[in-house]
C-alpha cells in the first residue's frame, strides 16, 4: 500500500479489501487506521486529506493483513470496550461479547449498591467484575479462572482502571474459592459444543477453545457450576449464568434439579434467551 496516499485513499482500498471478510469493513479500516496512525476516528473524518506516514501505512497495511486471516479486531488494536470500561484484551482471554453486559445488568437490577460479597467464575479479561466493580464500590468481588495468561490480563485492566480491590485467584470455577460463600454468583462458562460447526469460523480459531467449547453438548462447564453453586451460596443468593441461544431450557432444568428457585431466563437485545438466574433457598 502506497505511502504517500491520503487518509480517505486508504480507508477506500481497506474497505474494499476487507469487504469478503467483515461484516462491518469501513468500521474496521476506520479502527485499523486510527491505530496505526495513532489518531482518532474523528480525526480520520475531519482530516480525510491528510497523508499518512511511510511508517502508519506499513503499519496499516499489516493490520489489514491480519483482519484478512480472520483475526478478531481486538487482539490486532489490544482493546475492547465493554461496559462503561476500555478493557486491554489478548489471545489469552475470549474477546467481550456485547450481549454479556446483560449479566452485569441483571446483577445490578437484583442487588442495590449495600456492601455484596460476589464471585465471577471464568473471568477472563475480567470484564464482568470490572464492569460489577465499577458500578457497586461497596461490593466486595473476587474473580476466578484456570489460566494463569488470563488473570494476567485481568490484573492490567485492575490496575490501569484503578479496581484492584477486585480480587483475582488461580483455579477452575469454584475450586479456588474453598469454603467462602457469597451473596452472587456470575459466569459466562464456555457453551458451544465441541462439535458445532461455528467453531471453524477464522474469527473464533484465534481465540482459545478452552473459552468456547465445552462438552458434546456445549454444558459441561455449566453443569460443574450448578452442582457447585450450592456450597458457595448464601441463603437467598442468586447463580447467573451466560449459555447459548438455544441453552436456556437445559441450563434451567440443570438448576432446578439442584434446588435453586426462582428460575428464570433472560433475553438479549437480538432476542435471544442469554441469560439464566436462579436463587438459592
Amino acid at each position: 500500500m502506497a505511502s504517500h496516499l491520503t487518509i480517505r485513499a486508504l480507508l477506500d482500498a481497506a474497505t474494499a479489501r476487507l469487504g469478503e471478510r467483515s461484516e462491518t469493513p469501513l468500521l474496521d479500516a476506520e479502527l485499523l487506521l486510527a491505530h496505526a496512525l495513532p489518531a482518532s476516528r474523528a480525526r480520520l473524518t475531519s482530516h480525510p486529506e491528510d497523508a499518512a506516514t511511510p511508517e502508519a501505512a506499513a503499519r496499516f497495511d499489516a493490520f489489514l493483513a491480519r483482519r484478512e486471516r480472520g483475526e478478531p479486531l481486538a487482539y490486532i488494536t489490544g482493546h475492547r470496550e465493554f461496559w462503561t470500561l476500555r478493557l486491554q484484551v489478548s489471545p489469552a482471554v475470549l474477546v467481550p461479547r456485547p450481549e454479556t453486559e446483560l449479566l452485569v445488568e441483571r446483577a445490578l437490577a437484583l442487588f442495590p449498591a449495600a456492601p455484596l460479597r460476589v464471585a465471577d467464575l471464568g473471568t477472563g479479561s475480567g470484564a464482568i467484575a470490572l464492569a460489577l466493580a465499577s458500578e457497586r464500590p461497596a461490593w466486595e468481588i473476587t474473580a476466578t479462572d484456570v489460566s494463569e495468561a488470563a488473570l494476567a490480563v485481568a490484573r492490567t485492566n485492575a490496575r490501569v482502571l484503578a479496581l484492584e480491590r477486585v480480587k483475582f485467584v488461580a483455579g477452575e470455577w469454584l475450586e479456588p474459592l474453598k469454603r467462602h460463600r457469597f451473596d452472587l454468583l456470575v459466569s459466562n462458562p464456555p457453551y458451544v459444543a465441541a462439535g458445532d460447526p461455528a467453531l471453524a469460523q477464522l474469527a473464533l480459531q484465534h481465540e482459545p477453545a478452552m473459552a468456547l467449547a465445552s462438552g458434546p453438548e456445549g454444558l459441561d462447564a455449566i453443569r460443574v457450576i450448578a452442582r457447585d453453586a450450592p456450597a458457595h451460596l448464601e441463603r437467598g443468593g442468586w447463580l447467573l449464568l451466560e449459555h447459548g441461544a438455544t441453552q436456556a431450557d437445559a441450563v434451567a432444568r440443570e438448576l432446578v434439579v439442584r434446588g435453586f428457585r426462582h428460575v428464570r431466563s433472560r433475553r438479549d437485545l437480538a432476542g435471544h434467551e442469554r441469560i439464566t438466574e436462579g436463587q438459592w433457598t
